[in-house]
């Protein structure tokens, strides 16, 4: 990643230097080297085609991570990925964090940015809470939940807190619950803006964003079978996006007493 930064910037000294020199450079220098990424499970025969993001505001995962304060009470992070452009949405940060807050958080991203397709998440208890569902229904969002105890069907807001805890957490000491957020956001804006990701051909996830030329469709409400994705919805870029994740899908529109136990079909605005 430094070896991209550096190449990016015309007309400076190190522009010509290769990577096996920033290499060397990183050794002498002590440099803490990443971490080695945990290998990917293949996807059994026979399961689901799992569900992947293929334009932006049509998957949102949602994780938590912890911390603490120098005086070693408890931080708590919510973090908001979109899957497709990986930009960190939003992460909250406080002592806690309800149902209600998680739905204060998502409400302010859906004033600017709309209302996703899916929110993917584990089985927290903040995550199947009555509050989240009701606000799903309301704005057209349908949940993908995981199954328990699979972390890897939540890959890229995984991977995202893996980042946060090597490049943030583990490095900074936060005096108090102002600080922590001051710098997490600050963190998140650089994240966003600034720091290069292999996957996206070390394209920024903001500049990779700003390539997506097919913004998201409007709502029509038509008869939509709730156990699939929406078709027929142009891709936001010429780069093909593959994903091999399988979830269950989930959707907390309720059925009336006349709908078929065969065939669940739910009113539901596509975003």
């Amino acid at each position: 990643m430094a070896w991209r930064v550096l190449r990016r910037e015309p007309g400076q000294p190190w522009t010509g230097v290769n990577h096996k020199c920033i290499q060397r450079l990183w050794r002498e220098e002590g440099l803490r080297r990443p971490g080695r990424a945990r290998k990917r499970r293949r996807v059994a025969p026979g399961t689901a085609v799992r569900l992947g993001a293929e334009r932006p505001n049509q998957v949102w995962a949602i994780d938590f991570q912890f911390d603490q304060t120098s005086d070693g009470r408890r931080l708590k992070l919510a973090n908001i990925v979109d899957e497709h452009t990986r930009e960190a949405l939003a992460m909250r940060v406080g002592r806690t964090c309800t149902a209600d807050d998680l739905v204060e958080v998502l409400a302010g991203l859906v004033a600017v940015r709309g209302a996703p397709e899916y929110l993917r998440a584990d089985n927290g208890p903040e995550l199947i809470a009555w509050a989240l569902r009701e606000w799903c229904r309301l704005s057209g969002t349908r949940t993908s939940y995981i199954e328990p105890g699979s972390p890897w069907e939540n890959p890229y807001v995984e991977s995202f807190n893996g980042r946060v805890r090597d490049e943030l957490l583990n490095l900074e000491e936060f005096t108090g619950l102002t600080i922590a957020q001051v710098v997490v956001e600050a963190w998140r804006i650089e994240y966003n803006t600034y720091r290069p990701h292999s996957a996206l051909d070390g394209l920024t996830p903001a500049q990779y964003a700003a390539t997506c030329t097919h913004p998201t469709p409007p709502h029509p409400t038509h008869t939509l079978i709730a156990s699939g994705p929406p078709t027929g919805v142009p891709s936001c870029s010429s780069r093909p996006r593959h994903s091999r994740e399988t979830v269950s899908l989930d959707t907390p529109a309720r059925p009336s007493a006349s709908t078929s136990r065969s065939t669940f079909r739910a009113e539901i605005p596509l975003t």
